[in-house]
């Protein structure tokens, strides 16, 4: 692997593990925010969720792939 390459696959690495910090903060509050009635709010928070959990995989095969 090139250096840029490394580069690259470091730093998006980083901004997957920032991401995945984010979901995991969304989910918290949106669960939070459900217990407290508004299940409305929630659900949209939950399939935005799901979005940010498809573009994980596919960072983290790019990610290989610069790896490879």
């Amino acid at each position: 692997m090139d250096e840029k390459a490394a580069i690259t696959a470091n730093t998006l690495e980083l901004l997957l593990l920032n991401q995945t910090a984010i979901r995991t903060a969304l989910e918290e509050l949106s669960l939070w925010v459900s217990q407290r009635g508004s299940i409305h709010n929630h659900d949209n928070v939950m399939a935005a969720l799901v979005t940010l959990d498809t573009h994980t995989e596919a960072i983290s095969i790019g990610i290989e792939r610069l790896r490879a």
